[in-house]
């Protein structure tokens, strides 16, 4: 069914600011979350960085350590002088010499063995666990990056529209109302519809990510501190062993990290950073709820809309199409396949100017309109000039519509309005021009052809050419189109 709607007192637009919707584009920065998670990840990055230089550090003090014990053995390495004033059995002092070679390159070993276990059983944990955090900035720069240029793009996309509409609405109030089909408000602003689904689809797959990313952190940094713990507990056991003192002091150093809860860090990050994270319990956007600049701008609403049926401007079809057809207050009769403003963008298949076309009277459920198609698409460049035929669902409808195209057009400059012809009635152009009393057309520019009833008797190649669904016009030969021009 066809919708009438009573055009909205317009309100006009004063500077090219006020067509930004901080709705339809918001300012919030789709990098915002994402920034913040990568220099959170930036942060644990350093802080293991931190603990690999300090282990590192220890690792190359064992190193020394053993190399330095080197040079202390050395200066007990040879017998003693005079040794033989010196009781050689254990217990004396040569034994307690030997005691203190044995322990010394003991010492030595302990020293070694301990730098080799730090580099290769606690440094690598750390190190992959390093290159773990690395991984996953990465994964999250690529991906926070990769989203974000996609709902900028689209955020961009449609603020030009909306700043067009704002134009095209504001020329609509200055101009009288007269656009070409593609600056027609209401196309523009179907377009902006269009073009916000995309948007809005963006964003909604961003914050998926973002939230999923939110998700994961929690479980990401328990796993870091998991794997700190399990490090330091390692190096514990390896530097610890070096002496009780150290030992005590290496052990404070684990046990002030075995106290750190795994999620106490990220609990503690949510409450100091909450209102930068994507709330999960937050619905998704939707076109619906969003308002934006000229969203009900009086040139933006059908005078009517609905679906109708078309006969094809080619002769030699037969029946009609259904398609859905809008009058809009810049006096355009548009054409599109439906009134879906997400699926594809809605461009209008066929656009008549109505103050430049003749209008039919309707014939029971049928009516015509005659014109030419200005939507720029091929065929209405090959059609050209073209009465098109028009089936509503019933005459009260047809009658309708024929009072709302009939309003539109003569706001125009003298439009004509003349009966539609039935569908088996065709029409002469030559006493369609001998005719001006029915059409009414004015001198202030150039008289279309007007469509009236053909008479009741034809001649027989008439007859024939009404069977084969041409006009008189087209079976009267180039003789009579000459002479229809003429007229």
């Amino acid at each position: 069914m066809s919708t009438v709607t009573s055009p909205v007192e317009p309100s006009r637009q004063s500077t090219l600011a006020s067509n930004f919707s901080e709705d339809a584009v918001p300012e919030h920065d789709p990098n915002t979350t994402a920034g913040l998670l990568a220099q959170r990840l930036q942060a644990w990055k350093h802080a293991v960085g931190y603990l690999e230089e300090y282990v590192e550090a220890v690792e190359k003090i064992h190193r020394t350590s053993s190399k330095e014990y080197e040079k202390v053995l050395k200066t007990i390495s040879k017998p003693l002088r005079e040794g033989e004033h010196f009781d050689q059995s254990l217990g004396g002092v040569a034994g307690f010499f030997e005691n203190m070679r044995v322990n010394t390159q003991a010492l030595i070993n302990t020293n070694a063995e301990t730098e080799k276990s730090i580099k290769g059983s606690v440094l690598p944990v750390l190190e992959r666990l390093h290159k773990e955090i690395k991984h996953k900035a990465k994964e999250l720069a690529h991906g926070a990056e990769k989203g974000a240029k996609e709902v900028e793009k689209a955020r961009n996309t449609t603020q030009k529209h909306i700043e067009l509409l704002g134009q095209h609405t504001a020329a609509f109030e200055s101009s009288g109302g007269k656009h070409t089909p593609a600056d027609d408000p209401y196309v523009i602003q179907r377009g902006v519809l269009h073009r916000l689904n995309k948007q809005v689809q963006e964003e909604n797959n961003q914050r998926n990510d973002l939230i999923a990313v939110q998700s994961n952190f929690q479980e990401f940094e328990a796993h870091v501190i998991t794997t700190v713990q399990q490090a330091m507990e390692a190096f514990n056991s390896f530097a610890g062993g070096q002496a009780l003192k150290v030992q005590a002091l290496y052990a404070d150093m684990l046990g002030a990290a075995q106290r750190i809860p795994p999620d106490f860090e990220w609990k503690n990050f949510v409450k100091r950073s909450g209102d930068k994270l994507v709330d999960p319990a937050e619905g998704p956007r939707t076109v619906e709820a969003i308002q934006f600049p000229n969203q009900h701008h009086g040139s933006t609403k059908a005078l009517i809309e609905g679906s109708l049926e078309r006969k094809s401007r080619n002769k030699l079809s037969w029946g009609y199409s259904t398609g859905y057809y809008v009058v809009t207050p810049a006096k355009f009769l548009h054409e599109f396949k439906d009134d879906d403003n997400y699926r594809a963008d809605p461009k209008p298949e066929l656009s008549i100017y109505l103050p430049e076309a003749v209008i039919g009277v309707p014939a029971g459920e049928k009516f015509n309109v005659k014109g030419k198609d200005k939507s720029g698409g091929l065929g209405g460049k090959m059609a050209g000039t073209s009465e098109l035929s028009f089936k509503a669902h019933s005459p009260a409808e047809a009658q309708k519509w024929f009072e709302v195209i009939k309003k539109a057009a003569e706001a125009g400059v003298g439009t004509p309005t003349v009966p539609s012809p039935a569908e088996d009635v065709k029409v002469n152009p030559v006493e369609a021009a001998a005719a001006p009393a029915v059409t009414g057309v004015t001198e202030e520019k150039p008289k279309p052809v007007v469509a009236v009833p053909a008479a009741t008797t034809s001649t027989a190649a008439e007859a024939k050419a009404q069977e084969a669904g041409v006009t008189p016009a087209a079976a009267a030969g180039p003789a009579d189109e000459k002479a229809a021009v003429k007229a």
